[in-house]
Formats: structure tokens, C-alpha cells, sequence
């Protein structure tokens, strides 16, 4: 094929040429790969950004190095191989921080994250996490907790509670950290359902009563409506329960979360404890139970 010699003369050495042309050769395979892409030819497309990494590569230029395999990683996803592109915009990403652009870096694990979502919830939440490490090193906190905040949703919906609760933890010390102290409490929120979905009564309770540390949190109506989700819960109330679940507060949330509340269910089947009914006089005339006419049958004896 045409394209396959492109940037090849670059490559040759010679007596008066004693090093190739990386430069030249890769400014080449680059224009063959638009060519092939705008032509929709993406299998080529994806074959000449190789080859233009590599010759960046070899001349020392990461930053294009990893635009190159960045690119060549998109033309796989045209091609729906998604495992295989992700593989190529992590090396990409790894280049830019070698490099010393970690912001690109970033961009380039979030995109990945996005691409793999729906075929690979597991690898896309490792994805948000790196992308998050990334930022906050570079104490981009804003960006780090939004990535965390895709992370922790994708562990709900995947009912990983565990990690979830770990995850919503970072989130909740972060807008801490940033004095974004209406947020934590809706990741109190947040937590509180993850942990009754743990069955983990004691440290939905423990995040609550730390929560009361935030300003503001004690006699708002988050902290009202947890102690009341926390009554029913540990009174096998599911009447209570559902009410607070179903309250515009919980609806309203994140849609994995608002999921959580409308599914909580209380141990114990949901039974509501109810106080015993006092005895009531018998009017008169009544008959006696059963259990006392049967004692009377018998007073005399069998015979």
C-alpha cells in the first residue's frame, strides 16, 4: 500500500545521512492517519498513529508521542474495540505525566473512563480514581472530587458498598477540605444509605453523629430527616422508613442514590413494633374463653 512507504525515505540512513528523520517520518505517518480517518479507514488510521508514536518516540517528543497513541486508541474505539483503546490512552496518559502535563493526563484517564463505562463499570471506576490521585496532587480538588463523585456512583449501581462507602468518604472529606459544607451533608446522606444497605446500623450512625462537627449540619433538615430515617430504621418502622425515603429530600439526590432510599427495607421484614392494646372489661353476659369451658367439661372428673 501507498501509505506504508510514507515517511520510510525519512527513516533510511546513508553515507551523507547518518540519522533518520524521526521528525519528518512522523510528520508523515501523521498526515496518512488523518487521510485514512477522514476516508473512515480506521484499522490504517489506527496503524499510522502508531508508527507516528513510535517516530516521536524516538526523537524524544513524549508529549506528541502520546498525542500519536492517544489517537491511535480513538480510532479503536470507532472500530468498537474499547478494552484496546482504553489500553492505548492509558499508555498516552502515562507519556503526559512523564512528560509533565499531568492536566492532560488527566483529561485523557477521564475520557478512557467514559469510553469503557457501560462495557467495563470496574475499570472505569479505577479510571476516575487515577484521574482523581492526578488532580489532587496537582490540589485541583474541585475536578479530584467530581471524579470521585463518578467513582462512588458507579460502585453503588454496581452494589459494591463496601468500596462505595470508602469512595463517598474521600468525597465527604474533600468538600470539607474546600468548605463546601451543604454538599457533605448530602454525602452524609449518601453514606448513611450505603451503610443500612450494609446492614451496617452502628456506622450509619457513627457518620451521622460525626457529621455534627460540620457548621450547620446539626438543625438542618438533612441531620432531622437522618435521625428520623435512623428512628424507623432501628425500630423496624418501615412506615418511617419509606416516608423519609420518599421525601422530595432523598428523591431528589443523585438518581443511584435516590435508588438506594426508595429499596431500603428494615430488618426484621419491615414489621412495625406496635404497643400491646390495654385488656378491656368484659361486658356482662359474655361467655368465657374457650380454655375455661373446657376446664368446666372436666371439673367432675372423665366419669
Amino acid at each position: 500500500m501507498l501509505w506504508w512507504t510514507l515517511g520510510l525515505p525519512s527513516l533510511k540512513t546513508g553515507f551523507l545521512k547518518w540519522k533518520p528523520d524521526y521528525d519528518s517520518a512522523a510528520s508523515e505517518y501523521g498526515k496518512a492517519a488523518v487521510a485514512f480517518k477522514n476516508a473512515k479507514q480506521f484499522e490504517q488510521a489506527k496503524d499510522a498513529c502508531l508508527k507516528e508514536a513510535v517516530a516521536h518516540e524516538n526523537n524524544r517528543a513524549l508529549f506528541h508521542a502520546a498525542k500519536a497513541y492517544e489517537q491511535a486508541g480513538m480510532m479503536l474505539k470507532e472500530m468498537q474495540k474499547l478494552p484496546e483503546a482504553v489500553q492505548l490512552i492509558e499508555k498516552a496518559s502515562m507519556m503526559y505525566l512523564e512528560n509533565g502535563t499531568p492536566d492532560t493526563a488527566a483529561m485523557a484517564l477521564e475520557r478512557a473512563g467514559k469510553l469503557i463505562e457501560n462495557v467495563d463499570p470496574e475499570k472505569a471506576v479505577q479510571l476516575y480514581q487515577q484521574t482523581a490521585n492526578v488532580f489532587e496532587n496537582e490540589e485541583r480538588l474541585r475536578q479530584a472530587v467530581e471524579l470521585l463523585g463518578q467513582a462512588s456512583r458507579l460502585l453503588v449501581r454496581g452494589r459494591r458498598f463496601d468500596e462505595a462507602a470508602i469512595s463517598i468518604q474521600k468525597e465527604k472529606n474533600i468538600y470539607k477540605e474546600i468548605e463546601n459544607y451543604p454538599t457533605c451533608y448530602k454525602k452524609t446522606i449518601a453514606q448513611v444509605l450505603v451503610h443500612l444497605h450494609r446492614n451496617d446500623y452502628v456506622a450509619a450512625e457513627r457518620c451521622v453523629r460525626e457529621s455534627y462537627s460540620i457548621p450547620g449540619f446539626n438543625g438542618s433538615e438533612d441531620c432531622a430527616a437522618l435521625e428520623q430515617l435512623l428512628e424507623g430504621y432501628d425500630q423496624q418502622d418501615q412506615d418511617q422508613v419509606a416516608e423519609v425515603c420518599n421525601s422530595p429530600l432523598f428523591k431528589y439526590m443523585d438518581n443511584d442514590y435516590a435508588k438506594l432510599g426508595l429499596s431500603l427495607v428494615v430488618p426484621g421484614g419491615g414489621v412495625k413494633k406496635k404497643a400491646a392494646a390495654p385488656p378491656q372489661a368484659k361486658p356482662e353476659g359474655t361467655a368465657a374463653p374457650a380454655a375455661e369451658e373446657e376446664e368446666d367439661e372436666y371439673a367432675g372428673g372423665l366419669c
